[in-house]
């Protein structure tokens, strides 16, 4: 049945951070690439009926449209968190005008804190690239990894070394990079385990040439680069930290139709979750946030389900326009109650570091 959609709304751009909160001086964002609720509550019953996300108190929920549709995809869901603004599908930190806007990892390293990007994909990917890119295509890979010359971050982990060492203009920019000052290493050299934090210099270490296998397929990195990335970043500057982490695979298996791939994935983020929990309450500084940016699937728990073995449905190959859970904990965390745009997230996130 087709249906006229009412115009979305702008979005409030939250911009008061509560007198009465404590501020954080980290902010952790995770996010969960394609994880809507049904994702969550299949993993929830494929796991004797627990999930890490029971640990979170102050739960939200964010609308997902892009600027021109209400399916949004990653470029434009990651964007309006990483920028503010709501754009067009496949815009990487610009708005739906085509313009350069910045980011929390920009803003962050302005202020001097230190900054990280962690993901299960290339950190050329839509999600990790709407954080330090500014490109009006999330597929121009190679302008993207440009952006990592543009901007300083001070630990990135992901796959796609492709795109920076085997490019049409035939630039190396690890080369460039470690003129920069970067210790650079791939998998092809160190394991992550043998990854070495005790450095001066920011970090980039390739999981993949292009993109990273599935965890069913061998893929084991991402709980460990977690790991590293905050201690490394821990005590890296006396103004905080500003970490993203991205489970991008359960996207993947929306896309595939495959609820063994959704739910693999989903299993490996709640673990990285667990462990980012468990460092903030540790620091007790530490203000961390749970999100997708979209639901990928139609992915639906059918009947004939039972504990720890579901029947699984899906509506699409695509994404879909449902709202996403907010999780957050630590400092600050009740802003991230009730229903919002989710450009909001930014203006939160800026709000509670105090950023300009």
């Amino acid at each position: 049945m087709g249906c006229t959609s009412p115009r979305p709304a702008a979005s409030t751009s939250y911009s008061v951070y509560p007198d009465s909160l404590a501020l954080p001086t980290n902010v952790i964002l995770l996010i969960g690439d394609g994880m809507g609720l049904p994702q969550i509550t299949g993993a929830m019953y494929m796991n004797d009926n627990k999930t890490v996300f029971e640990r979170f108190l102050n739960i939200g929920f964010h609308k997902s449209h892009a600027s021109d549709n209400l399916i949004t995809d990653s470029a434009a869901g990651t964007t309006a968190f990483a920028c503010g603004v709501k754009t067009y599908n496949g815009a990487i930190g610009v708005n739906a005008r085509k313009e350069r806007v910045p980011t929390l990892l920009e803003m962050a390293e302005k202020k001097g804190m230190a900054t990280g990007l962690v993901t299960s994909t290339a950190i050329t990917h839509a999600t990790p690239a709407s954080f330090i890119a500014h490109v009006e295509s999330r597929e121009d890979k190679e302008k993207i990894a440009l952006g990592f010359l543009d901007t300083e971050v001070d630990i990135f982990i992901g796959g796609g070394l492709d795109h920076f060492i085997r490019r049409r203009d035939e630039r190396d920019l690890v080369s460039d990079l470690i003129a920069k000052g970067y210790d650079i290493s791939t998998f092809f050299y160190h394991d992550i385990h043998a990854l070495n934090i005790e450095t001066s210099k920011n970090i980039g270490y390739f999981t993949a040439n292009g993109e990273p296998l599935p965890a069913t397929a061998g893929r084991d990195y991402l709980i460990p680069a977690s790991r590293k990335a905050l201690d490394f970043l821990k005590d890296r500057s006396p103004h905080g930290f500003f970490l993203m982490i991205e489970g991008g695979q359960i996207d993947w298996g929306g896309h595939a139709n495959d609820a063994k791939y959704v739910i693999a994935e989903l299993h490996e983020f709640e673990k990285i979750v667990a462990a980012v929990l468990e460092f903030a309450e540790q620091e007790k500084n530490t203000l961390v946030i749970v999100t997708g940016d979209h639901e990928t699937g139609g992915f639906a728990v059918q009947p004939g389900s039972k504990l720890n073995r579901i029947e699984v449905a899906f509506t699409t190959k695509s994404h879909t326009a449902v709202m996403i859970p907010v999780f957050a904990a630590g400092p600050g965390a009740e802003i991230f109650r009730g229903i919002y745009d989710n450009t909001d997230i930014f203006y939160k996130i800026k709000a509670a570091l105090r950023l300009k």
